[in-house]
């Protein structure tokens, strides 16, 4: 296919099926109804928390941030998978360095981003009356941040393959997958540690 903006590609000339609005809203409409429903569990777990997170405003801070950045995590990672795919330089081994360096920069990144949020958290929880201290809200933050980016992980992988062997595009079925994914689990995550650790 010629790419965007080729002259050789005539404007009267039609897209491949597989790029094509009728397959996308075809594969996306039943999806995104399913991963809705999903959500609204999220929600409804979060509201049994709503008295811990009055309590400890710095939980109440955590949690669009942590949730938010799990699936921002999960939306690169699935990106550069999706792009290694096309290229033909996608393998799901072990042995696959740019695997492993994708993985590796996930939880570096987890590492250092949640890190950070913890301590801004725990900030504006003792602004706002908390009485958590700085070493519980990391590591809360940290504990469910790195078991988050694990799950980014296997989800971006999970989903690139399934989608792939189904034969479904990537492009358009694993970012909304993964972030959805995280968002629910971010919450039962989240609340597990907080649940052992608070």
């Amino acid at each position: 296919m010629s790419a965007p903006g080729d002259a050789s590609q005539s404007p009267d000339r039609p897209l491949p099926d597989e790029w094509s609005i009728p397959r996308i809203v075809r594969t996306m409409v039943p999806l995104l109804a399913v991963l809705s429903v999903l959500q609204l569990v999220s929600g409804t777990v979060l509201q049994t928390y709503e008295a811990t997170l009055v309590r400890y405003p710095a939980l109440l801070v955590l949690v669009p941030v942590q949730i938010g950045t799990a699936g921002n995590l999960a939306s690169i990672t699935c990106s550069r998978l999706t792009t290694q795919l096309h290229l033909g330089t996608y393998e799901l081994s072990l042995a696959n360095p740019e695997l492993r360096a994708n993985a590796g920069a996930v939880f570096a990144l987890a590492g250092t981003v949640f890190g950070v949020v913890g301590v801004a958290a725990w900030a504006i929880g003792l602004a706002l009356g908390g009485a958590l201290g700085l070493g519980r809200v990391l590591l809360v933050s940290l504990s469910s941040g790195m078991l988050l980016a694990g799950l980014v992980v296997v989800t971006s992988v999970a989903a690139v393959e399934a989608s792939y062997r189904v034969g479904l595009n990537p492009d358009d079925t694993t970012i909304p997958v993964v972030t959805n994914v995280c968002d629910i689990a971010g919450v039962l995550i989240l609340f597990a540690v907080v649940t052992l650790v608070v």
